[in-house]
């Protein structure tokens, strides 16, 4: 099981009231929300391994490199030597330092690796792995990773992690017109404004489906906007032409990174804290309560 933490810790701080304090005021909703929630995905999924990846870089400069609107709009603060530092609330900022202690102290492997983002930690580890993979995020752009060959679905939480949405090859055919593989040409053909991708002008979600389902991938769809005989109307051709520069990067930009240098760590699911003294100071520091006390408890059974 691989957690998109960051898209976890950001749906437990919204999900979870800020009345949720440590016991000097501060507010620790987002770090008790993410445990509540690894208590859930353990307790009712049992996975055998547990990663929790992380952004070690949101905004890598090779994805600006190519597309300079790449999640330009959620830049807080431009930094000359390392990655930008992304708009997060005011009180979630100091929270995500304690998640990754308490992680640490727990012994649940966190993964997060220079010049990456978490989705390219998960792509690594999927296309690594040799059995059965559950992807836990509340990104969609991970449907790509989709494949009942090989066993891996994306579990989506739709309230809490307690529904969740089981995405495997079936659901995204049904909901997209696409399997898992085909969801990357889709989703840079109907850009995503929320990552700063512009996609093909007047080319949406639905029009990216059915040219997908007649020429195949997006090598096919270029290759039909050359060819006079293809069933293109002008205004598509056009617009598909007016695109290239677009659609010649995109593909790396969108598509999640299979090959990133990972560290060598023990992803095995502990059974109890690896710290247990580190552990003791942080929920008391923190006042980690009973979510704790459930996650430790469950990892025992």
């Amino acid at each position: 099981m691989l957690l998109d933490t960051a898209s976890l810790y950001f749906r437990a701080y919204f999900g979870v009231p800020d009345s949720v304090r440590a016991p000097d005021g501060t507010p620790v909703n987002a770090v008790r929300g993410l445990l509540e929630f690894i208590d859930r995905l353990v307790k009712d999924h049992r996975p055998d391994a547990l990663v929790a990846c992380m952004d070690a870089d949101w905004r890598p400069q090779w994805r600006v490199d190519l597309i300079p609107s790449y999640k330009a709009h959620r830049v807080a603060e431009e930094r000359a030597g390392g990655p930008d530092e992304e708009e997060v609330p005011d009180t979630l900022s100091p929270q995500v330092p304690v998640i990754e202690a308490v992680l640490d102290a727990l012994g649940i492997a966190r993964v997060g690796v220079a010049g990456y983002e978490a989705d390219d930690v998960i792509g690594t580890f999927t296309a690594r792995a040799t059995g059965p993979v559950d992807i836990v995020t509340g990104d969609r752009d991970l449907y790509q990773l989709v494949d009942d060959a090989r066993g891996v679905r994306v579990l989506y939480p739709l309230k809490g992690v307690g529904t969740l949405q089981f995405t495997d090859e079936s659901w995204l055919r049904g909901k997209y017109g696409v399997d898992g593989a085909g969801y990357a040409d889709l989703a840079l053909l109907r850009g995503d404004p929320s990552d700063g991708l512009p996609g093909v002008q007047g080319i949406g979600e639905k029009t990216a489906a059915k040219l997908l389902a007649e020429f195949g991938d997006l090598a096919g769809i270029m290759a039909a906007a050359d060819d006079p005989a293809a069933r293109l109307t002008p205004t598509q051709r056009r617009r598909l032409h007016d695109a290239g520069p677009y659609l010649a990067v995109a593909p790396t930009v969108v598509r999640v990174a299979d090959d990133v240098p990972l560290p060598d760590v023990d992803t095995t699911l502990p059974r109890g804290p690896r710290d247990p003294d580190a552990l003791a100071a942080l929920a008391a520091r923190w006042g980690l309560g009973g979510s704790l006390q459930r996650l430790l408890a469950t990892l025992e059974v």
